[in-house]
Parts: C-alpha cells; sequence; structure tokens
C-alpha cells in the first residue's frame, strides 16, 4: 500500500509535465513529513535505519537517472536536480544512501557496459534491491587516478584482483561495486585503467569497519580489500581494456553535478534554519532580523543560494542538450560543484553565527549541517581539483580557439 506521503509513480515512458508536477510534490511531503522529522535518529548511526531506505525505495529515488526501459524512473538531469534540490532540504545523509548508485554505480554501466551486463543490474539498481558502491580512491591515489594500484591481471577466462580502496561510500550496505583497476602494469597513466562489476561476496572481497567521520552521521564509509578477487572476464565494463577512466568519468560528471545541487539544497535548508531563528529570537528587544547586520547575512546567503541554483539548472539542461557528448560540459560542471561548495560553506557559517551559542550547541540543525556540509568541498573532487580543471579548460580554449 502507498503511504500519503511517498510520491506518486510515474509512467513507463519517463513523465510528462503534469506527472513530473505531481511526482515532485510527492518528494516535498515526503521531505517535510518523513526525511526531516527524522533526522535526529541519524547521530551516532553507521547507515540509514532500513526503514527510512525503505521510504526512498518506495519515492523511487534509487532510480531517477536510469531509464524506464531498465526499471527507472527515466527523468532528465534538470529533473533530476529539480528532485534533488527538494530531498537535499532534509539532511545529505538521506541522499548519500542512493547517490552512489543514481551517479557512480549505474552511469558507467549504463553508458559504457554491455547490454548484458545493463539488463542484469540496472533494473536492481532502478529498484533499490542493489546498492552500489563505486571504488575509485585508494591509500595513495585520489584525484590523481593515473596513480592506482589495485590491480587486476588475466588469467584464462577471468580476472583476478588485488588492491585496497579507500572512503568508499555504502560499501558495507552494498550488493555490487565497480572497481577501477589497473589491467596494463606497464602503464603509469589513466590509460591503463579498467571498470570491473564485482558482486557482494565474491570470493577475496572484504569490507573494513566503518569510518569514523566529522560528520555524516548516517552515511557509511569504510576501506575496500581486494585479496586475490576472482571474478569472470565478462565482468569488465563494457568488454574491453583501458576503458576504465573513461567510464569513471561518465559517473563523475554525473555525481559532481549532483554534489553541486545537493550544496544549493543544504543551503537552503540552512538559509531557512537562519531566517526562521532571526525571526523569533530577540535582542535589545527586537528580532534579530531588524538588525541590519543579521539582514547583510541573510541577504548574502539567498543571493548566493539563487546564483548556485541558478547555474546548476542552466549546466543540467546543457547536459540534457549534449546527450552523449559530454566532453565539453567537463569544465562547467566543474564550476558548478567548486561554487557551489564554497557556497555552502559560507551559508552554514553565516548560519551558525546568526544563531550564536545556540548554533554552537550539538542537537540543533545548523550545528549537525554546519559539520555535514565541510565534506563537499572535498570529496568527489576537491575545490583546488576543480579549478585546475577549470583553468585548464580555458587555457586549451585560448590556444585553440
Amino acid at each position: 500500500m502507498t503511504h500519503a506521503s511517498t510520491p506518486v509513480p510515474l509512467a513507463e515512458a519517463g513523465p510528462d509535465a503534469d506527472e513530473f508536477a505531481a511526482y515532485l510534490d510527492g518528494i516535498r511531503r515526503l521531505v517535510a513529513e518523513r526525511l526531516i522529522p527524522a533526522e535526529s535518529r541519524l547521530e551516532g548511526e553507521e547507515t540509514l535505519p532500513e526503514d527510512l531506505t525503505g521510504r526512498l525505495r518506495e519515492a523511487g529515488l534509487f532510480g531517477i537517472s536510469i531509464p524506464a526501459a531498465y526499471g527507472g524512473l527515466g527523468l532528465t538531469m534538470e529533473q533530476q536536480v529539480r528532485v534533488m534540490l527538494e530531498v537535499t532540504r532534509a539532511s545529505s545523509v538521506y541522499r548519500a544512501r542512493f547517490s552512489t548508485t543514481i551517479g557512480l554505480g549505474s552511469q558507467p554501466i549504463l553508458y559504457n557496459g554491455t547490454e548484458e551486463q545493463r539488463r542484469e543490474w540496472l533494473p536492481r539498481m532502478a529498484s533499490g534491491e542493489a546498492t552500489a558502491a563505486f571504488c575509485l580512491t585508494e591509500p595513495e591515489a585520489g584525484s590523481d587516478a593515473g596513480g592506482l594500484r589495485t590491480s587486476a591481471r588475466r588469467e584464462g577466462e577471468d580476472y583476478v584482483l588485488d588492491g585496497v580502496k579507500r572512503y568508499i561510500t555504502n560499501a558495507r550496505q552494498a550488493q555490487v561495486y565497480v572497481v577501477m583497476a589497473r589491467t596494463d602494469p606497464a602503464s603509469r597513466d589513466a590509460a591503463g585503467i579498467s571498470a570491473f562489476i564485482v558482486p557482494a561476496g565474491t570470493p577475496g572481497l572484504r569490507c573494513g569497519p566503518a569510518d569514523r567521520k566529522m560528520g555524516q552521521d548516517g552515511s557509511s564509509t569504510c576501506e575496500v580489500f581486494f585479496d586475490g578477487l576472482r571474478i569472470p572476464a565478462a565482468n569488465l565494463i563494457g568488454g574491453r581494456e583501458g576503458g576504465g577512466f573513461k567510464t569513471a568519468m561518465r559517473g563523475i560528471n554525473h555525481a559532481r553535478l549532483h554534489v553541486a545541487v545537493t550544496c544549493a539544497g543544504q543551503a537552503q535548508r540552512l538559509l531557512e534554519e537562519a531566517l526562521a531563528y532571526a525571526l523569533h529570537r530577540r535582542q535589545f528587544g527586537q528580532p534579530l532580523a531588524e538588525f541590519q547586520l543579521v539582514q547583510a547575512m541573510l541577504a548574502d546567503s539567498r543571493a548566493e543560494v539563487l546564483a548556485a541554483r541558478s547555474m546548476i539548472l542552466e549546466t543540467a539542461r546543457a547536459f540534457d542538450r549534449a546527450g552523449e557528448a559530454q566532453g565539453p560540459l567537463i569544465a562547467d560542471i566543474a564550476c558548478c560543484k567548486l561554487f557551489a561548495s564554497e557556497m555552502v560553506g559560507r551559508v552554514a557559517d553565516r548560519a551558525v553565527q546568526i544563531h550564536g551559542g545556540a548554533g554552537y550547541m550539538q542537537g540543533t540543525p545548523v550545528e549537525r549541517l554546519y559539520r555535514d556540509v565541510r565534506l563537499f568541498r572535498i570529496f568527489e573532487g576537491a575545490s583546488q581539483i576543480q579549478q585546475v580543471l577549470i583553468a585548464r579548460d580555458m587555457i586549451r580554449g585560448a590556444k585553440h580557439g
């Protein structure tokens, strides 16, 4: 039976305008009635409680980026952004539970996998039956994907994987892992990397204990160990070696735009919390909101949230227009991720400042959000990596313009 706060199902071929409006309204109700009120339950948890994960599955959120032909909702990127602007008004931990599936897990298989790989895994991801984890980062290789040491050597009809991955979101909850490994041991760059599908429970796969983090309680990360893990050659994504970096970038581009919109959603929530507090908290006989210096912080935050929303929506529309030709958008997506992740940090800082001492106390939304959003300037490529990508694109354009 469908719960009142569960969004209405969409048409099999993907939503028309009216269906999408109804779905978006259902997402707003889910956030207001279920997700925000349950945020206190996330404190100290390794992962999202199963009943809350079930709400996300019922809402179809594990399938928003997967075409209807494979059991997903078939949303455009602009529609995905609009959905995520609503979802991420609640704790970003909710988004983290399905984010690795809709982006880094599903998109490499969707765009670079074989049809057999798509049909085996995408319907299970879309339903939320199979959570995906994306294994790229290593103890000595993060932003430098070319430095990967995890190896995959061919032995007959199998590949054997050895190595360690670090900070892998949802690894302990995953049913499938998309793993980047070096198939050309002589290479020292990304050209020698391939991508593999590794089902959970494969002998030689082990997850370490959950990491303890500054924030993001309820979102699990850990190390993942591959020790002589043997998988069929059919698990090589796309069926050819050396395409791992291209495969990874398809998922990473999707994920970076989703991180940007998550920052915008979290900033909107922080601004709402700050404004509500400023309106009811009184000092010197009047509400804080009447003081011009407080007004300046509110106004700056609103302007920055609007700027982030606008650039993300415009880039999402360009993403939809580009189709398969995503390369030219890498720098624009990096701009969105850079600006939005830096912006939400400033908005969080102002929100705590407006709350004063209350904003520093554990248990208040702004204190928790302040810790949670600090992550966004680091993962899916730190701000400094985004700056390099943007600048290099500008320089290439000037040289060839």
